[in-house]
């Protein structure tokens, strides 16, 4: 039974009362919206998540529940992004206690609880997205059963995901990994291009490593605080191995190469933003989960902008034509989402193939 015995409190002072479905216990962070229809259970566990109390603004939440916990390679699992929620908590307009799916395994609640997040409904979460679209993106704790919390947020931490190098698969091509908070289905991506993927940490000292293909992944927080990563992308800078970014990827990979950057006002989050590639009428829908951006202003010899945001014309990723560098700032491997722009995967081995000389 869902108990009336929470309380939403944002930053300005704003006090939404709801109903708790989720673990028993308060928690703070920063406020983010997603307008998908669905994909609740990639998003909840999608690292780029962590920090953060994610508003879905679609009203019905939970009605197919979660599916099983199976493995797809290596022991990647299937129907996740990573192996956790890693959202501080969730707020939904309407819980669906009547979930049913054929492959379903456990409930939302059921799942929330198992990893001790938080959960709340009965909230207008389209009123609450006009605000945070209007003040912006805010602070705010969610408080159950009058329990205190004194801080609204932690502050933002870069994310250790993993704390020794992985190797996935046994492919013709090595794709090094630079995981600052990968989603797995981008490993999944590459499996399925006859890769090996070398999985390292954000900080690890790759320089070394023998790879055909460096990938730097997405991941939360403020990209500036990954200095170590960003000093040892500019080193590799000076080389000829292929470069590919995603989302954060993207701006370290800008950040490196001299580009600046700077948090959006309520960030790009959902499975339906328009992108154009630079110079064509060609146009993507795609999946998108971010709240900092490149800036365009200063663009460094040798870049050019990839693609750009239909809606506030943001950059959308950058390509260094001569040295097989690109990144994008949306998500091609896109779980859940459209699958537009999974060809740019294909995109990164031809450029491995016709790499120049070290």
């Amino acid at each position: 039974m869902i108990n009336k015995n929470a309380k939403l409190i944002l930053e300005d002072g704003s006090i939404y009362e709801a109903y708790s479905f989720g673990d028993e216990k308060s928690s703070a962070g920063e406020i983010v919206f997603n307008t998908s229809m669905t994909g609740y259970n990639e998003s909840l566990t999608d690292p780029s998540y962590k920090g953060q109390i994610l508003v879905f603004t679609y009203p019905l939440i939970g009605n197919y529940g979660i599916p099983p916990i199976n493995s797809y390679k290596n022991n990647i699992k299937k129907f996740y992004e990573s192996d956790k929620i890693h959202v501080s908590g969730l707020i939904t307009s309407y819980y669906s206690d009547y979930e049913f799916h054929w492959n379903m395994e456990k409930t939302l609640s059921e799942f929330l609880k198992i990893n001790q997040i938080v959960g709340i409904s009965g909230i207008d979460t389209r009123s609450l997205t006009k605000k945070l679209r209007k003040k912006g993106t805010m602070l705010c704790k969610i408080i159950i059963s009058d329990e205190i919390t004194d801080n609204y947020y932690l502050g933002e931490k870069v994310f250790f995901y993993i704390k020794k190098k992985k190797i996935y698969g046994n492919g013709k091509y090595k794709i090094l990994l630079i995981d600052c908070g990968v989603k797995n289905n981008i490993i999944r991506c590459f499996l399925e291009r006859n890769c090996t993927v070398i999985r390292v940490p954000w900080n690890y000292d790759f320089l070394n490593e023998d790879y055909d293909g460096l990938f730097i992944s997405n991941g939360p927080g403020n990209p500036k605080e990954y200095k170590t990563t960003i000093t040892n992308i500019r080193k590799v800078l000076k080389f000829n191995k292929p470069i590919f970014g995603i989302c954060l990827g993207n701006q370290l990979l800008g950040l490196a190469a001299g580009f600046d950057t700077h948090k959006l006002k309520y960030g790009h989050r959902s499975n339906n933003q328009p992108v154009i590639l630079s110079g064509t009428n060609r146009c993507f829908i795609t999946s998108q989960n971010h709240g900092y951006v490149i800036d365009s202003k200063k663009i460094p010899n040798g870049w050019k902008i990839f693609f750009k945001n239909l809606n506030d014309n943001t950059c959308e990723g950058l390509i260094n034509y001569e040295k097989f560098f690109f990144s994008v700032q949306f998500h091609p491997e896109a779980s859940s989402g459209p699958i537009d722009t999974q060809f740019l995967f294909d995109v990164f081995l031809n450029f491995i193939k016709l790499k120049p000389n070290k």
